[in-house]
């Protein structure tokens, strides 16, 4: 029997006979940080929480992470963009080999929102799940990946790893500020403060069974028509930008995209999620404006959207409008048959008997961030992903023990 294999089998052992406490411990920690309002909005959003002193408040989790790092020995860095939003990055094993294995989690949560049914921030288990604000977004993943860190670390198989583990309990995901500054894995990667090779990022749900390998890019517009304001009562002396801007939206509403039909993406999507104008009735409106989010496909550039938009506009008689780019990322798309996503197939299909395939998304997760930067990642992870940013959020006990399980196997099989 190979170091590998050896390894392996003790894993499965451990977790076997030690299945109770594993659960107890999960439920446990997942317990102690849903507590903890962890709540990220934009900056404006920010006075309808008073109870919270700034976005996000991660120093709150990131102190259970640190004591639970703490009791096994594991070393750890904490940075910090600001203070009270901290990125806590512990290491495991030798770091000679040069492969280098991420496992991010986020600390932050999203409002609770209404329709619960229970105290979203106290966790009620019910039926062999875990119900509550964050259990799944991302808490629960969290709690597997130390619980998982701990369980190396206690049978001294950290010392058997040639490469390196990184958990890691990050700042910063739910909600991107007008500023565009990011805390959490942004500001990791853009300040060098990280290096793997690989990643497993936790934050897809599909209960295991979906492997994220593409993710489709996202730009987001704003376009401004420019009228002129006059009075309601003598409309012929203005231009009613609100007129003008209607003849746009049904352009961009016919607009068919060029682009090529990706195997995991599909087809690129435009949505209209925002129109502003007029400041009342008896005003001819002098602007009005719109933001634009659009999903797009490897092959379209931002000149290639821009160069369509703009086709769309010349369409409009007498048409004056202001363009803007808000904000801006590339889709990615990784091999679906490349080795990090064949060993999570392998040890999904070996110890849980369960078959994960690899799919495109058309949101966005840490994996993108990782991809477009040169670090192989994949969306992988516990939860039922219609069970996200929705009122009484869930995971299942069993899938975040496996998911423990699966991060302990898939260590040394990567870097052992």
């Amino acid at each position: 029997m190979c170091i590998r294999d050896r390894l392996k089998a003790q894993l499965v052992e451990y977790f076997k006979s030690n299945q109770a406490d594993i659960r107890s411990q999960i439920i446990a920690l997942v317990t102690e940080m849903v507590r903890q309002k962890t709540i990220n909005v934009v900056s404006d959003k920010l006075p309808e929480f008073p109870f919270l002193k700034m976005r996000g408040e991660e120093y709150r989790i990131a102190e259970i992470v640190q004591r639970e790092l703490d009791k096994v020995g594991i070393p750890y860095e904490i940075f910090a963009r600001a203070e009270g939003r901290p990125n806590v990055i512990s290491r495991l094993g030798q770091n000679k080999s040069g492969q280098r294995l991420l496992m991010p989690a986020h600390m932050d949560v999203v409002p609770a929102g209404e329709g619960w049914l229970t105290d979203p921030f106290e966790v009620v288990e019910k039926e062999g799940k875990l119900y509550g604000r964050g259990t799944l977004d991302n808490k629960g993943p969290l709690a597997s990946i130390l619980i998982a860190a701990q369980v190396l670390k206690k049978l001294g198989i950290d010392q058997q790893l040639t490469g390196e583990l990184m958990v890691a309990a990050l700042s910063d995901e739910e909600a991107e500020d007008p500023d565009g500054i990011n805390y959490g894995i942004g500001y990791l990667v853009e300040e060098n403060l990280i290096n793997p090779t690989m990643a497993i990022v936790p934050d897809i749900g599909g209960n295991m069974l979906e492997i994220d390998v593409a993710e489709k890019g996202r730009t987001v517009i704003k376009i401004t028509a420019l009228g002129k304001q006059a009075h309601g009562s003598t409309p012929e002396k203005g231009i009613n930008a609100i007129f003008m801007m209607a003849k746009l939206v049904d352009e961009l509403e016919r607009l068919k995209f060029k682009y090529e039909v990706h195997p995991l993406l599909g087809n690129p999507t435009l949505n209209l999620g925002e129109i502003h104008g007029g400041v009342a009735s008896n005003i001819v409106p002098g602007s009005c404006y719109i933001y634009l989010d659009i999903r797009s496909v490897p092959g379209q550039t931002e000149e290639i959207l821009l160069e369509q938009i703009q086709e769309c506009i010349a369409k409009v008689p007498n048409g004056n409008f202001k363009v803007e780019i808000i904000s801006t990322n590339q889709p990615h798309a990784i091999s679906p048959d490349g080795e990090l996503v064949r060993k999570i197939q392998s040890n999904a299909k070996d110890f849980l008997n369960i078959e994960p395939q690899a799919i495109g998304q058309g949101g966005g997760t840490y994996a993108k961030t990782l991809c477009l930067n040169g670090i192989a990642a994949v969306g992988w992870g516990p939860g039922d992903d219609n069970a996200f940013h929705v009122a009484n959020e869930y995971v299942e006990i069993k899938q975040l023990v496996d998911f423990a399980l699966l991060t302990c196997l898939l260590a040394v099989d990567l870097l052992v």
